[in-house]
């Protein structure tokens, strides 16, 4: 696995293998604001619960996330369409600001490790 550059000169680290493990130690290394969430909902849903059941939603949640915390620029521009639908008076430009980052989200959650 390999970093990739954007246009920006931006280095956006690999996905890691889709494990929860490789996926906690990325969140450590490259996001580590998330890791409390991260570890707290692993707890939370997995660890105290016995249950593995709720790994993949846990998997695809924070498979997101990071894809998104990787790239602080698209997490930026994400977080602003956000932000600005939530600001918006006009229903259709609102709906239009959501679909852009949940078409942006839809996308980062199809990564494949290495991507």
């Amino acid at each position: 696995m390999t970093a990739h550059v954007t246009e920006n000169d931006q280095v956006v680290p690999p996905m890691p293998e889709r494990t929860p493990q490789a996926l906690r130690a990325a969140i450590a290394e490259h996001a580590p604001v998330l890791l409390p969430d991260f570890d707290r909902h692993w707890k939370r849903a997995i660890a105290d619960t016995f249950n593995l059941g709720p790994v993949p939603a846990f998997m695809a949640l924070w498979w997101g996330e990071y894809a998104l915390a990787r790239d602080p620029k698209l997490d930026a521009y994400v977080h602003d369409l956000e932000i600005r639908a939530s600001e918006s008076t006009d229903g259709a430009e609102a709906r239009a600001l959501l679909e852009e980052a949940s078409k942006i989200r839809h996308r980062v959650q199809k990564l494949e490790p290495g991507e």
